[in-house]
Order: C-alpha cells, then structure tokens, then sequence
C-alpha cells in the first residue's frame, strides 16, 4: 500500500498517548484522502474501496501519519465494517 500523502494532515501528536481510544468516522470510496477534526470530532475519507479491509488499512495509515506514528502501532477496536470505527494506540 502507497504511503498516504502528508500535506494538509491536522497535528494529532497530542492523541499518542497509551490506551488512548480515537474514534473517527470514516467515508470510503472518496474522491481523496482527507481528514478533518472538529468539535464532533475526526471525519476521515479515503479512496480505497470498503471490501477486504482495504478501507481500514488507508484509514489507520492516514491516522498514523497524523499522529506522528507507526500504522503497526494502531488497533482497530471497534467498527471493522461500521462508518464509525474506534483505533486504540499502543506503542
């Protein structure tokens, strides 16, 4: 998988702490890769299509290069065919 590209990525550095539950809402099939954070919290869209995880994969890259992290440090802990999803960090 390409690594996703990193302009116009929002600061989440302060999300890499251990245990920390990141909840976003993920929109598959997208014309781009994008993320934006708001009070209601992080909406991610990603290019890859939503069959055999591949949509999961794009979206915990995207989320990893966010944050400043290794994607291997990102569990998907809930929504692994849902809209909202919940990745865990462990380091």
């Amino acid at each position: 998988m390409a690594r996703p590209k990193i302009k116009n990525l929002p600061d989440l550095s302060h999300l890499a702490e251990p245990g920390r539950e990141i909840r976003v809402r993920v929109a598959p099939k997208a014309a781009r890769d994008s993320m934006t954070a708001d009070e209601g919290g992080l909406r991610i869209t990603v290019t890859a299509p939503p069959e055999n995880g591949k949509a999961n994969a794009a979206t915990r890259a995207l989320l990893a290069a966010a944050m400043g992290v290794a994607p291997s440090h990102l569990t998907l802990k809930r929504g692994q065919t849902a809209r909202d999803k919940t990745f865990v960090y462990d380091p």
